[in-house]
């Protein structure tokens, strides 16, 4: 795949999975626009520095005015090709257990940022021609059921996969094609030290769940759109 004079926003970008998706963008010859909010997550972050990443401070990508910052940067002096949408949280607990502010934590962070970058990103790829959007679900949008005990991270994480299929939709006609990976529990080392007990071996490696990630943001995916794309390893 040629990202070769293109470029990318990635949110998340300066976590495991983002930073893996970064990673094979530059090697495929993009440029990189990549949103933090900590300082010590840019400080961890080995690209930066790089020519062809721009790092952007922000606060809350549920923000518009910050979802526009990062934006105008993505638009100079390249347009914008790809968008990837990784930023979210989760948050675990019985309905019982969580507020109204617990429950629009996991919509903000997870749905409402996704909800504006796909329309920041829509914008810009209006002018340039198309585009793709690839947003980041989770195995609950898919199984429900799989979320008991997660209700809110999984009504926001079904909310990203019906926004992502209704979006498709939308913009197909503009040559701007938008889809999501569904990962299961990714391979990670924070994920390690939370389940020490649990079969590292089934869990999709995040290098795996990038490279779904990265066709279906490149030239190589002309036809698929509106898809939830299941990434779940073995597991």
């Amino acid at each position: 795949m040629d990202f070769s004079g293109k470029h990318a926003v990635v949110t998340g970008g300066t976590g495991a999975l983002g930073t893996a998706v970064v990673s094979t963008l530059l090697q495929a010859g993009a440029s990189c626009t990549v949103p933090y909010v900590h300082d010590g997550e840019v400080e961890r972050f080995p690209y930066r520095g790089q020519p062809q990443v721009t790092i952007v401070k922000v606060t809350d990508l549920a923000d518009e005015g910050d979802v526009t910052k990062v934006f105008a940067t993505a638009e100079a002096p390249l347009s914008l090709w790809a968008s990837i949408h990784i930023a979210g949280g989760f948050a675990a607990g019985g309905i019982s257990d969580i507020d109204k502010n617990a429950f629009m934590a996991q919509i903000n962070g997870n749905l409402t940022s996704c909800f504006l970058c796909c329309r920041a990103a829509v914008k810009s790829m209006l002018s340039a021609g198309g585009g793709r959007i690839v947003n980041v679900a989770a195995r609950p949008a898919l199984e429900w059921r799989s979320g008991a005990g997660m209700t809110a991270y999984t009504a926001a994480k079904a909310g990203v996969g019906a926004l992502t299929v209704a979006l498709a939709e939308e913009v197909a006609k503009d040559g701007i094609l938008v889809n999501a990976v569904a990962p299961s529990i990714m391979d990670t080392a924070a994920n390690r030290k939370a389940m020490p007990k649990a079969n590292y071996a089934a869990w999709p490696k995040i290098e795996e769940v990038a490279a779904t990630i990265l066709f279906l943001a490149s030239r190589d995916n002309r036809v698929t759109r509106g898809a939830i794309v299941p990434v779940y390893g073995r597991s």
